[in-house]
């Protein structure tokens, strides 16, 4: 419970960004299985980029679309792709092929007629032309370099160089994992997948705004400070946006996830499939580079110069001070603490050799007071000497050992 207020309160510790070659790591070998299942695999392209014949057949009670994909490739066609579309008495299977004359085009239509139980009229048939998926194509490059142009403008303008090229180089990890896990997957490239490839280029973009507004802010006036490094501003302004990006990707995932899940499975858009996967996958990554790419990227590119370096040192330097004379401090209230154990140790000596002492000198006046002959009047001793209790001739005459000073009294010392 203890870690989830802090997180909410943004007063996470988390180093993000000197660990940062864990996250280098993490990413190049991402990208590398996407840059080499691009190269190898390559991309499954809709019909709108490759071409080719689509077929649209009612459905039908009791009939699959694994029996409409079967019936087509039984008229001697390669079909590239089926799915359904629509729902109750709207839904339809979408049967894609290659590029067919018009007697292929017959061929398929009584085919799928057949399987379906409807008439030959009731299946529509289109042809795309893979020109007009270079156009689509041409036209989705074109808007990507605008959206460069103007993404790196603004970050110059509105932060500063460096942190334009670290929101570069974290746009640049979006788009070419989410191309990736679309080649290795072997997810159809549709129009709809180009838009939202666009569509989160731009959130990526939002959410790397966001940390770097924190950035510059913490980091102001962190040239002429002494107390935390550029790193260690940085790394804070993240776990201070931590929270915001969390709920920012939930708020974003869950109508996409219910657009992909719904959608999909529920009311059967199968068209709507390319979009929120490509959306699902993209937020996802973004938020990953907006908090483990981006920043470190900025904050390496900071550490190139040689004043940033330089303040890096003195920060060091002042922490190693802090710490000797921390050290020193501790040291003498240490042997302070040992030298009073010791006085006390002595004094507590010195009382119990003062208690003996009294003891024993209370010990000695009791039998002081108990050896004292009493005092006899003059016709007691008489009577005694009568009564033969006179000491005997040449016996040991008694010794007083009264001690001087009065009884119970104590030496002074």
């Amino acid at each position: 419970m203890g870690a989830l207020v802090r997180l909410y309160r943004g007063e996470t510790n988390f180093d993000y960004v000197d660990r940062r070659k864990r996250w280098y790591l993490a990413s190049a070998l991402l990208l590398l299985v996407c840059l080499v299942s691009i190269g190898f695999k390559g991309f499954n392209f809709g019909i709108e980029f490759s071409g080719g014949t689509q077929f649209m057949a009612p459905k039908s009670a009791g009939v699959t679309l694994a029996d409409m994909r079967a019936a087509a490739e039984d008229a001697g066609v390669e079909v590239a792709s089926t799915q359904q579309a629509g729902v109750g008495a709207n839904a339809r299977y979408m049967i894609k092929t290659a590029a067919l004359d018009p007697d292929g085009q017959e061929e398929v239509s009584q085919a799928l007629a057949k399987a379906a139980g409807v008439s030959v009229e009731e299946i529509a048939v289109s042809k795309v032309s893979s020109s007009w998926g270079g156009q689509v194509t041409q036209q989705a490059l074109i808007a990507l370099a605008v959206f460069l142009a103007l993404v790196t403008a603004y970050l110059w303008v509105r932060f500063e160089q460096k942190m334009a090229f670290g929101a570069l180089a974290a746009l640049a990890h979006d788009v070419l994992i989410t191309a990736g896990v679309y080649s290795l997957v072997g997810f159809e490239v549709t129009p709809s997948m180009v838009i939202g490839m666009l569509t989160i280029l731009g959130y990526s973009l939002y959410d790397t705004v966001v940390v770097f507004d924190k950035v510059q802010e913490n980091t102001r006036g962190v040239l002429g400070s002494s107390r935390q490094t550029y790193s260690e501003a940085a790394n804070l302004a993240v776990n201070q946006t931590l929270m915001r990006s969390i709920n920012t990707t939930l708020t974003s995932l869950l109508p996409v996830g219910a657009l992909l899940v719904v959608g999909v499975y529920l009311l059967g858009a199968g068209t709507l499939k390319e979009l929120a996967l490509v959306l699902f996958i993209g937020m996802l990554v973004g938020t990953y580079s907006s908090l483990f790419i981006a920043t470190p990227v900025l904050v390496d590119l900071k550490m190139i110069e040689s004043r940033y370096r330089a303040q890096a040192k003195r920060v060091v330097a002042k922490r190693s001070g802090e710490e000797d004379i921390s050290s020193k401090a501790a040291r003498r209230q240490a042997k302070r603490a040992v030298e009073a154990k010791k006085a006390r140790a002595k004094r507590s000596a010195a009382h119990d050799d003062e208690d003996a002492y009294d003891e024993r000198d209370e010990a000695e006046e009791l039998v002081d007071d108990h050896d004292e002959p009493e005092e006899l009047d003059e016709d007691e001793a008489t009577d005694r000497e009568l009564a033969g209790l006179a000491p005997r001739p040449g016996a040991r005459p008694e010794r007083s050992r009264r001690r001087s000073g009065s009884r119970g009294g104590k030496r002074k010392r």
